[in-house]
């Protein structure tokens, strides 16, 4: 796997072709952003059923 194959960075670079592991930008990451993960919310236990006698 190297220059001759299309799908590596290193091919890419050799055919001077661009796409998903050639990328011309980097995305900047934004200062004081949230997490993309979050965490779900959390579940409510329902109370005990009481039996009726």
């Amino acid at each position: 796997m190297g220059k001759g194959d299309r799908k590596t960075r290193r091919g890419k670079i050799n055919r001077s072709s661009y796409g998903n592991t050639r990328a011309h930008t980097v995305v900047p990451a934004v200062v004081g952003a949230k997490a993309t993960v979050t965490k779900p919310a959390a579940a409510k236990k329902a109370a005990p059923k009481k039996k009726s006698a």
